[in-house]
């Protein structure tokens, strides 16, 4: 295998995969560690591996099952066995069967869920959404605590940069969304949230238009993870355009590794 440090090459090997090439991070220094990638010497597959990413240690396949399964082996040799194999599901299931690592461990199947992404600009549409500064990281901390407690995306977290929300008419923040774990290219999109009381009147998807738009704008693209069971998630960023993939994970079969390996 070989290693690939140069985004041209890794769109080139990947065909402009968005899941790859968020994971990369524009191979840029980052506080929880850099992205590495690696190919096959043919180019047949490509793992691009980076820690710390949306709270977990994450590698994104890519290519046939024959050369993946050779490469991700070696690929998780080098970074250890935190990092969670990622990528189509036909895939993913297949190097579960076939990945045997140095130390005679395996891969076991995790919870599906979905990426989901959109390059082209958003349409301009007025509401009410707005950026929000560090005077309401409070405001935004109790929203997420009342309307979706099990966040990892929070104000306090270097990796999340900016937030936006939507007010009601007594100036209760009743909305949020941010974007977190931003590659150069790529807007991450995290937080969503809605109070219980102020859903089902549009303000996710205003909140979420904003953030977006901004996204797409100002890096090219946006992208997120959503739950497979998400539907009403679902439903919003398809309202933005944002085209849905299925996505699986995997772990390495160890007691040492816990917690869920979903989109989470």
């Amino acid at each position: 295998m070989r290693d690939v440090s140069d985004l041209e090459d890794l769109r080139d090997l990947t065909d402009g995969d968005l899941l790859c090439e968020w994971t990369a991070q524009g191979f840029a220094k980052r506080p929880g560690g850099t992205a590495r990638a690696w190919t096959t010497d043919d180019g047949a597959a490509v793992a691009v591996a980076c820690p710390r990413l949306a709270t977990k240690d994450r590698v994104a396949v890519h290519g046939s099952v024959a050369a993946a399964a050779g490469l991700i082996g070696l690929v998780l040799d080098e970074v250890g066995d935190s990092f969670r194999p990622i990528g189509d599901p036909a895939l993913i299931r297949k190097l579960t069967a076939m990945v045997e690592l140095s130390n005679g461990s395996g891969l076991e199947i995790g919870t599906p869920f979905g990426w989901m992404d959109r390059r082209d600009p958003l349409d301009h549409t007025s509401s009410g959404a707005r950026w929000l500064g560090a005077e309401h990281i409070p405001e935004i901390d109790e929203l997420l605590d009342r309307a979706h407690a099990d966040s990892d995306a929070r104000p306090s977290d270097p990796d999340v940069e900016s937030w936006a929300g939507v007010r009601d008419g007594q100036g209760r923040l009743v909305a949020t969304a941010g974007l977190g774990w931003s590659a150069p290219t790529i807007g991450y999109l995290v937080g969503v949230a809605v109070d219980p009381g102020s859903r089902g009147r549009g303000l996710g998807e205003q909140v979420c238009r904003l953030v977006a738009g901004a996204a797409i704008t100002e890096r090219g693209a946006v992208g997120l993870m959503v739950d497979e069971d998400n539907s009403g998630a679902r439903r919003l960023y398809a309202k933005l355009g944002l085209d849905y993939r299925p996505v699986l994970a995997a772990q390495v079969r160890s007691g040492r590794v816990t917690g869920g390996i979903g989109a989470a």
